[in-house]
């Protein structure tokens, strides 16, 4: 990896993640993150309000990841490709959407033997948001790698 890959790649990551908190944490509305991972097989939920509102979180996170990268790397003097940074983004997007609709991570923990891990909320710990956050950041590495190249 040459020099300026590199410093493309840390830029974008350090971006990406920013932007992530950001859109995760404050850009997000309450209903979205109440709704976003409800399913018709639990009571009182909806499959469609929760596709629709973890939609609607996943449009505000990536429109915020992709202006902070657009700004943050123009005001660094940075040059992206475009084509790159719309399959990064496209990325950081889909496994956001995946993650956030909350039963395929279940799922995944399941299968890889952190069943017991993601369903701990106890002793100040919450396992399936330590899990979520995980696969975001390592989402987002590969985006900034896609994004670098």
């Amino acid at each position: 990896m040459s020099f300026d890959r590199a410093a493309r790649f840390a830029t974008s990551y350090a971006l990406l993640r920013a932007a992530a908190d950001v859109a995760d944490h404050w850009i997000q509305s309450d209903h979205q993150a109440a709704t976003k991972g409800q399913h018709d097989h639990n009571d009182g939920q909806s499959s469609a309000a929760g596709r629709r509102a973890c939609a609607a979180h996943v449009a505000t996170y990536t429109a915020t990841q992709a202006a902070v990268l657009l700004a943050g790397t123009r005001l660094l003097g940075i040059r992206l490709r475009p084509a790159p940074v719309a399959c990064a983004l496209t990325l950081s997007a889909l496994t956001h959407y995946a993650a956030d609709r909350r039963e395929p991570l279940r799922r995944l923990a399941d299968a890889t033997g952190k069943g017991k891990f993601v369903r701990l909320a106890d002793h100040g710990m919450n396992g399936a948001y330590a899990l979520d956050q995980a696969w975001h950041h390592a989402a987002e590495t590969l985006a900034a790698l896609i994004a670098s190249a």
